[in-house]
């Protein structure tokens, strides 16, 4: 009995030291990529006010190249002409961010920039500096985005959801930013690049068009509605990083029964911060009305005998190659919880998502200057 308790007792005490030291080394990462982007940063701002000083034009590579050769000697490899030339782009796209105070150990007041010294005490320096939360491999993608809106949206995104370098990659080159923009009306299309992907109500989750490119399909080649949910199946976790945030898969095919007869849902998810069952219908064809009528069906049949009480009305989308807004419009009330979303097999035209978002911002202004 004795040699019982103290093997559980060892257990349960491994468990919480485990926990301890992995919360540790997490703590550990965490500070060293953010003292590695703060490092860069403030290289980069060197440089940039360095170039300042003297007339740009005659600003030539050789004094980079020169300074690689010495921080490389001393501090090792990271520190090439190419690593420079991104440390001041780092600091050109970010000099201008959202900047919070922050309490540093006095290293010498000419090391740091006169706008950002907030106030001085004999031994600690408040300064405001931008807020660097993200990897420095991540900030390599977000420097790229020119866009400062989208650029923040990215970021905080990356930062709420853990996206790895891979997943933030695919997010930006997907235009998920754009996507979620041209989804959603023109006061709510605001908060994206202040609050990120807010969810709060069934249209948050909407997105036009889904970018399915992941799934290997070649849009040229003919393919079934099973195929494409095969397809999904053994690519969900991808699936899921494409629906957003919340969601969780719980079956595909599902069944049930309605007199006497079966009804089949492709694919069944839960989101969990809107509380609600997500039903999604898959078609490689056009829409139709009678689509549209079935996935009504469904969801009736889910919100009166599956959801329980304390949760929300369910919702429905189907995932279409094709769509007529206007057939969806005609169709379906105005106050209904069913979506229909294109799909794409490959990722989309960037410019041209581009190209639409500025159209809109350009109207949203107009009007807002308008109204004032």
């Amino acid at each position: 009995m004795d040699n019982i308790q103290d093997t559980n007792r060892t257990n349960a005490l491994f468990e919480r030291i485990a926990a301890l030291i992995e919360q540790s080394r997490h703590y550990v990462v965490s500070a060293v990529n953010v003292a590695e982007v703060r490092t860069r940063f403030e290289v980069g701002r060197f440089i940039f006010e360095d170039e300042q000083q003297g007339e740009r034009a005659t600003y030539g590579k050789q004094i980079l190249k020169n300074l690689s050769v010495r921080l490389t000697k001393s501090f090792g490899n990271d520190w090439s002409y190419d690593t420079l030339i991104r440390c001041r782009k780092f600091y050109q796209a970010y000099e201008n961010a959202v900047i919070v105070a922050t309490t540093l150990p006095q290293l010498g007041k000419e090391n740091l920039p006169n706008k950002e010294v907030a106030n001085w005490g004999n031994d600690v320096a408040t300064i405001r500096l931008p807020r660097f939360t993200l990897s420095w491999s991540h900030y390599l993608i977000l420097m790229r985005i020119e866009n400062v809106e989208a650029r923040s949206f990215y970021e905080i995104e990356a930062t709420q959801q853990q996206w790895s370098v891979k997943q933030l990659s695919r997010q930006v080159g997907s235009s998920l930013y754009e996507r979620l923009a041209l989804s959603r009306n023109k006061d709510e299309v605001m908060r994206l690049a202040c609050e990120g992907q807010a969810i709060e109500k069934p249209s948050d989750i909407i997105k036009n068009p889904v970018t399915l490119e992941f799934l290997g399909l070649k849009p040229e080649v003919a393919y079934t509605e099973s195929k494409l949910e095969n397809a999904i199946i053994d690519k969900m976790q991808q699936f899921l990083l494409e629906l957003g945030k919340g969601f969780l898969f719980e079956a595909r095919q599902k069944r049930f029964t309605f007199d006497e007869r079966y009804f089949y849902v492709d694919l069944v998810f839960y989101n969990r911060l809107l509380q609600c069952y997500v039903l999604i219908d898959l078609k490689t064809g056009d829409l139709t009305h009678q689509d549209l009528g079935q996935m009504q069906m469904y969801v009736n049949y889910y919100d009166r005998h599956v959801k329980q009480d304390f949760e929300k009305p369910t919702i429905g989308i189907l995932l279409c190659k094709e769509k007529s807004d206007a057939l969806v419009e005609l169709t379906l009330p105005k106050d209904t919880n069913i979506y229909a979303s294109q799909y794409s097999l490959y990722l989309p035209d960037k410019a041209l998502l581009k190209s639409k978002l500025k159209e809109w911002f350009d109207e949203f202004n107009e009007i807002k200057g308008i109204d004032e």
